[in-house]
């Protein structure tokens, strides 16, 4: 540990001294956290992959001011909580929800369940692309504090005096707050969502109303065409947490993933532009 901390020390410096290669590295070893985070705050990839690049840019040009009294990872989640509270570009922050609507959605929806409709095997992948959005999508029934406290203590397993410094609160407050979050949450899962074992959603039965709604499309499986990352990247990124409910677990079974292609290259663009050394200077 203390020889990956003094690597990092070196390309730290490296980066600030204007090394393209190390900035590159730099960049690379936290852009999957990023978007990930992006994506459960934001609720769509085309919104996580906007706001990343942009978090992205943040970190890179302030780089030089990172003066160490943090862990790196703690002051890059900082950079990128504070981008993301303020976030009004995503579609969510223009179509609200909230959970009387998406439990409403889920009690009242007509369902067609004609039998044959959709091959087994499509229903299968439609009806995991629907888990996968869905589950993103709920989170965005939480105001945008509460999202934050929920995913970084149950998705990312940040411990709570880490994720109090990078939300500037004490531990105890992030304990308690995430926890009537999770109590919330565990309430709307027991009673909509069929992933609890005892909600009456199902995601197999609703593919052809998501199909309809044009929630899904059987053209473009937006979450299956991610790539999940490692197991043992993940661990890079989480710290042991005491579990505080079970219904929460839902969303611990969502994979992280690698960063899409398109912000790798619209990154690379970024980093080998004529204009970097101005965005450096910034």
């Amino acid at each position: 540990m203390k020889e990956e901390n003094e690597n990092k020390n070196v390309l730290l410096e490296s980066a600030v001294e204007g090394n393209a290669e190390a900035l590159e590295k730099l960049l690379g070893g936290i852009q999957d956290m990023v978007f990930n985070l992006s994506l459960r705050m934001l609720g769509t990839i085309p919104d996580a992959e906007d706001a990343s690049q942009e978090i992205l840019v943040r970190v890179m040009t302030n780089l030089g001011t990172f003066r160490r009294e943090s862990n790196f990872h703690t002051w890059v989640y900082r950079i990128a909580v504070n981008y993301l509270l303020n976030y009004k570009k995503s579609m969510f922050a223009h179509q609200p929800l909230d959970f009387e609507f998406y439990g409403n959605d889920i009690r009242y929806a007509v369902l067609d369940e004609t039998e044959g409709m959709i091959e087994e095997e499509s229903r299968q992948q439609l009806a995991e692309e629907l888990k996968m959005s869905c589950t993103n999508v709920m989170l965005q029934c939480l105001d945008a504090d509460s999202r934050c406290i929920f995913i970084l203590g149950t998705m990312f397993r940040i411990d709570s005096r880490t994720a109090g410094e990078i939300l500037q609160m004490t531990p105890e407050n992030f304990r308690q707050k995430l926890s009537r979050i999770r109590v919330k949450l565990a309430a709307f899962l027991a009673e909509y969502c069929g992933l609890s074992g005892v909600g009456m959603c199902s995601c197999k039965k609703r593919v052809e109303y998501a199909v309809k709604q044009k929630r899904i499309s059987p053209e473009r499986l937006e979450y299956l065409k991610l790539h999940p990352l490692d197991s043992h990247v993940l661990e890079e990124y989480k710290d042991e947490m005491e579990k505080l409910d079970e219904l929460s677990q839902v969303f611990d079974e969502l994979p992280m993933y690698q960063t899409p292609d398109t912000v790798r290259g619209r990154m690379e663009m970024v980093l080998r532009s004529s204009n970097m050394e101005k965005i450096q200077e910034y």
